[in-house]
């Protein structure tokens, strides 16, 4: 089971998460969670890297909050078992990363 990062691990990670951000949108805390909008060139590109990351969340065991409009998809990555965020959050948004 994973376990509640305090808030100093969880700024360390969304440091190292947002190096690895090609596009100006950086993932931010949002309360328990952390968040980003990805937008991209088309509603098949969206739909296609959406599916793309299903697969790894579906590895993972670990799924994502999201919501898809067009281009774009709106992300929310939280760790429901620990009120709060997790390394599977962050290792998820990596993988939402490399594969935009």
């Amino acid at each position: 089971m994973p376990t509640k990062l305090s808030n100093e691990e969880i700024q360390t990670q969304l440091d190292k998460l947002n190096a690895l951000v090609v596009d100006d949108v950086k993932w931010e805390q949002d309360g328990d969670a952390i968040k980003k909008t990805f937008k991209f060139k088309s509603f098949i590109r969206a739909f296609g890297w959406m599916s793309q990351i299903a697969i790894w969340a579906e590895k993972l065991k670990h799924h994502p909050e999201w919501f898809n409009v067009y281009n774009r998809v709106e992300v929310r990555l939280t760790t429901h078992d620990v009120d709060g965020l997790s390394e599977l959050d962050f290792v998820l948004a990596e993988k939402m990363e490399k594969f935009k």
